[in-house]
């Protein structure tokens, strides 16, 4: 697999990262690389929504499932499982794709985001992500992510935003994959 470089998007203070150009039938896979994501309000999630063409407010219908491993400092507490409050079920919500993460100088979140097959007309949209994120409670947490936004229109925007606060600093990155 190639990929392409298309755009990225800084924050300083801002309330949300969106790219609204460049999601089109060029490629039928598009990677988001969220790097050193940085909230103003600590123990907050990483979230994600898009809208189909035409469409606002980013309040598509997703379908997800939501897993985490994580490990703390201390070598006290670890776990691999299924978090169920941070699914959706036919919901509009912007998606979680990390959970709790801090605000601590050194903490931060970065992972992947991949959508496959934006531009279809025929099919349901799927979605994958993996991220590492510095919680909260100094806790290192891998998050694993999947679902599917249940439309058949072609999708050409998406927003990155944490759940409250501003994204203090950090950088997004889109790639198309062929």
């Amino acid at each position: 697999m190639a990929k392409t470089f298309i755009s990225k998007v800084t924050a300083s203070s801002s309330s949300s990262l969106s790219f609204t150009s460049g999601i089109d039938s060029t490629y039928d896979v598009y990677e988001w690389h969220f790097i050193n994501m940085h909230p103003s309000s600590s123990g907050v999630s990483l979230t994600f929504q898009v809208n189909a063409v035409g469409q606002t407010g980013f309040n598509e219908t997703i379908h997800s499932s939501y897993f985490q491993a994580y490990h703390n400092e201390t070598d006290t507490a670890t776990t691999f499982a299924y978090y169920y409050a941070n699914h959706q079920t036919k919901g509009t919500a912007y998606q979680k794709i990390a959970n709790n993460v801090g605000s601590g100088n050194d903490q931060s979140v970065s992972g992947i985001l991949t959508l496959y097959a934006p531009s279809s007309t025929t099919y349901l949209k799927h979605f994958s992500s993996v991220a590492n994120e510095y919680h909260s409670s100094n806790y290192t947490i891998n998050t694993y992510v999947g679902g599917y936004v249940k439309t058949t229109s072609a999708i050409d925007e998406i927003d990155f935003k944490f759940a409250s606060g501003n994204i203090d600093a950090g950088t997004i990155k889109m790639y198309g994959v062929s």
